[in-house]
């Protein structure tokens, strides 16, 4: 299986830090997050990568590579000084992509996502991986309902998506929505079945650096080990 990573944002909740770097080459514990990422990918046997870029998109091509130093293939979709949206991204690299199962994650996320358990599902369009509303996204974005993805208020228990998953191409293709968050939700209200599942271990997506602090700790001492 192939993984796309996200990494076209300009990161402009970081301030300064962003100014001149792409936000996945920040660093957590002396290594940029995007490297964090692929190693854990590689050890998942997830060997051909895509990565989109943008903003500072140079410096992660410069740093990265043709991916072979960490063991993998990297292709790269540059979209230009500016991101195109989340969905409108992943529809520019389908070419890159191909026509089968891929798994896309951020490039922003740290902590222990499972991809090895991910590559083995087979969903008809999606399969997510959800979380316990963070404090900063209090409302959450789905419900989780016998394995399905849901609307919000289908039932009490709300959730978050970590911005991780398995889709097909296809999905992509219903709808010409920039956005992620917004084509779910519509490929929800037209009657499509997106996957989901709720996630075991623990992450941290690195928006802030009030969040970057806390990666740096959390690497120290995961939750699991407190």
């Amino acid at each position: 299986m192939k993984a796309m990573i996200l990494a076209a944002g300009r990161g402009e909740r970081m301030g300064e830090l962003t100014d001149d770097l792409p936000k996945p080459m920040l660093a957590v514990g002396g290594v940029p997050m995007i490297e964090r990422m692929i190693n854990q990918l590689a050890a998942a046997g997830i060997v051909e990568l895509v990565i989109n870029i943008a903003w500072q998109g140079q410096k992660l091509r410069d740093y990265l590579g043709d991916g072979s130093r960490l063991g993998v293939t990297i292709n790269w979709s540059d979209e230009g000084p500016l991101p195109l949206g989340t969905a409108e991204g992943v529809r520019r690299a389908l070419p890159l992509i191909g026509d089968e199962l891929f798994l896309l994650v951020n490039g922003d996320l740290i902590g222990k996502i499972g991809f090895s358990d991910l590559v083995c599902q087979q969903p008809e369009f999606a399969h997510l991986v959800l979380v316990d509303n963070p404090g900063h996204h209090p409302v959450g974005d789905f419900c989780l309902v016998d394995g399905s993805l849901a609307m919000l208020g289908t039932i009490d228990q709300a959730l978050t998506y970590m911005g991780c998953g398995v889709y097909r191409p296809s999905l992509f293709l219903q709808n010409e929505l920039a956005d992620l968050g917004p084509l779910l939700k519509l490929s929800i209200e037209q009657g499509l079945t997106i996957n989901a599942q709720k996630l075991t271990g623990w992450w941290l997506d690195v928006g802030t650096p009030e969040r970057l602090r806390l990666a740096e700790q959390l690497l120290l001492k995961p939750p699991e080990q407190s």
